[in-house]
Order: structure tokens, then sequence, then C-alpha cells
């Protein structure tokens, strides 16, 4: 396997956005690395966009099958000892792949590492809340409640893969909250502790906000999975994570009712913490 990283970049239909991601990592002062960008089938001028980068750019074509799908084509399709994820929406530091991987030679003993992160929404600076904070170290805890990783900031060693799996992709939504969850089980994270990832959010064609209606019920579905084989939790990650899971059932199941899915509704609230 090539020494290196390679940069995944799922797009759909979002042409002038991927075009900053894309010049983001054409710019790192690292320079070893190769850049994957996974089209699923966009019907705008991305197709063209890509074709003006030339050869800098290593282009993958695929039916619109969800962000888990695209990934794990970029994951099959690269090369390279380390990979990372850069969502088409957000953009680097012009130093974040030199300092993260200086991060990870050092501590050769972490299979993952993340960064601290800059939101954006509509042009201005947003301040993170506190549960949003990004933790070092055995985060399982952090990892129940909310994506507590972004996969933008994200760099992987590829033997990440065949200890944790890849992204599940029945998961239209939740995809990194899912990975991030079965990961945290067994593997520390380590913290590079500086924003070195952009985000530019507030916009209608996000995952999070077409699909943040019911993002629960894919949370609930990954805490289920990790509750069984072949999955082995400690004692206290099992006390945690059926107790996030009573919760997440409670809320999503009378969240249901109000809005008069009553089966659904009753079928979570039914889901017993202990099952």
């Amino acid at each position: 396997m090539a020494a290196g990283v390679s940069i995944i970049i799922p797009s759909y239909n979002r042409a002038a956005l991927l075009r900053k991601a894309i010049e983001s990592v054409l710019t790192q002062s690292y320079d070893d690395f190769e850049l994957i960008v996974v089209d699923s089938s966009s019907d705008n001028e991305t197709p063209s966009l890509l074709q003006s980068f030339g050869e800098s750019v290593t282009v993958l074509r695929q039916e619109r099958t969800g962000p888990s799908a695209a990934r794990n084509l970029g994951i099959e399709n690269s090369s390279t000892e380390f990979i990372a994820f850069l969502d088409s929406d957000d953009w680097w530091h012009k130093d974040k792949l030199a300092l993260q991987l200086e991060a990870m030679e050092h501590n050769p003993s972490f299979l993952i590492s993340h960064t601290q992160e800059v939101w954006y929404s509509h042009g201005r600076v947003l301040r993170q809340r506190g549960k949003h904070r990004k933790y070092h170290g055995f985060i399982f805890a952090h990892c129940l409640p909310l994506c507590a990783v972004s996969p933008s900031t994200v760099i992987v060693r590829k033997e990440f893969f065949s200890r944790v799996g890849v992204f599940d992709e029945s998961f239209i939504t939740c995809e990194d909250y899912d990975l991030w969850l079965r990961a945290s089980i067994a593997h520390p994270f380590l913290l590079v502790d500086k924003a070195l990832t952009f985000k530019d959010g507030g916009r209608e064609d996000q995952m999070s906000r077409i699909h943040r209606v019911g993002m629960d019920r894919y949370r609930i579905q990954s805490l289920l999975k990790i509750l069984h084989p072949p999955y082995q939790l400690s004692p206290d990650q099992e006390k945690l994570a059926r107790t996030e899971l009573g919760e997440k059932c409670r809320i999503y199941g009378s969240g249901c009712i109000k809005h008069g899915k009553i089966e659904e509704g009753n079928y979570y609230l039914s889901l017993s913490p202990c099952d």
C-alpha cells in the first residue's frame, strides 16, 4: 500500500460548493495525496467542473444511492495508507493534512483522528453549543446522544475499516453517527485540537435539514445494533447505551403520536431498553 492519503469527496449537484472543497485540497501544504470525487449522477454542471481539474482529480460515478455508498466506493478504490473524508460543502485549512498526519505519525496506536471545526451560516461564523465540543480518547459516552465527530475532520488508517467496518449503506442519514459509535466501543480517537475544518451550513439541500425530522429513528437503529452480537460492550457502556436508547425511543415515539403516527409511535414507546 502506498504512503500518503486518499481524500474522498462524495457529491451530488453541488458544483459551486464543490469547487471550493476541491481547491482547499489542491492547495494543501502536504501534497502526497490522491483526490477521489464520487459523483452520484449529478445532472447539473458538476461533470464539466470535475473535468476542468484534469488529472488532479480521480472521478468515480455511481447511481444516486447516498453518501454511505459514495464514501464506501471511494474507500474501495483508494490506494494509500491513510484516508480522509471531505463533504462537498466543507473546506480545509491549508495545513490540515500536514498537521493531522504529523499527529498520527507521532501517535501510531490511534487508528482515527479528527479536528476542531468552524461553522458558517450565510457567511457568518456560528457559535457552537457545548454539546458539539470535540473530544480526545475514548469518546463512547459522547457519541451516544448525537454525532460527536464530523466526517470532514476525519483521517483514518485503512486498517480502521477492517476493524470497524465501513459506512452502513442502509442509513440514508446518521451514517456517520453509526460508524463513529461503532468505532468508539473499542478504539480511542486522536483529537488534533485546532480548527482545521470549515463547514457551510444553513442550506436546504443539506442531509441534516432534509431528514431533520426523524433522524433519531436512525440513531435508535444504530443503538439497537451495538447492543447485540458481534458487538461487545463493557457493563458501563451497555448501561449508557440502554439509557440513551430508552430516552430516544421515548422522545421519538411521543413525537410520532403527537403527529398522528400512532402505530409507529407505540412501537418505539414499546421498545424496552432491556431488550
